[in-house]
Order: C-alpha cells, then structure tokens, then sequence
C-alpha cells in the first residue's frame, strides 16, 4: 500500500496556472494508477484526471485542454499542471492511487481560484 501526500495548491487569479504534486511512500508505485480528484464546497468528489500504470490517460470534459496529467516514477509522484484556472476550479484536489484490491488516498490539497 502506498501513502500518498499532496502539494502545490494555493490561491491564483483567473487564468493562472498552478502544479500540484503527489508524492508517493511505498512500494511498486509504477504499478499503480493514478488519478486527480477534487471536491468544491457542497458537491460530490468527482475524477478531474486519470493515469494508468500502463499510460493511458482521462479527464473529465470541463478540464480537457487545460489540465495535464504526468507520473515520474522514478520518484514515485504524480504530477497536475493546471492551465486557464477558472473560478470553478476551486476545490480540495485528492490524489488517489489504486490497482488490484488496494486503494488509497491523500489528505487534499486547496486550490482557490480568484481575483
């Protein structure tokens, strides 16, 4: 199992551009598939983008072109570089990691997106 621990989440205008981090403690880190989610105040968590162990990648519709994910296994972390941040994009971003019968999950990382 692996532990998983967020950064890069901050306050930027409209428009910005923030990366957030997810590094990973644990073994067999490049088997996992990796994932952003986030949750804004009174919504469900929702999968902002998805990467497998094998490569491929998903996002969901409202940050296609914009968000970008990417996995460095050499050092066991997941990247989210997030472009033309909207207002909307405000929300605690998780990182997420699974594969065969194990699952886990950070503590969340705040992104606020405002002038």
């Amino acid at each position: 199992q692996v532990q998983l621990v967020e950064s890069g989440g901050g306050l930027v205008q409209p428009g910005g551009s923030l990366r957030l981090s997810c590094a990973a403690t644990g073994s067999a880190f490049s088997f996992y598939n990796m994932g952003w989610y986030r949750q804004a105040p009174g919504k469900q968590r929702e999968l902002v983008a998805r990467l497998t162990s094998g490569g491929m990648t998903n996002y969901a519709d409202s940050v296609k072109g914009r968000f970008t994910i990417s996995r460095d296994n050499a050092k066991n972390t997941v990247y989210l570089q997030m472009n033309s941040l909207k207002p909307e994009d405000t929300a605690v971003y998780y990182c997420k990691a699974d594969r065969t019968l194990k699952e886990s999950w950070g503590q969340g990382t705040q992104v606020t997106v405002s002038s």
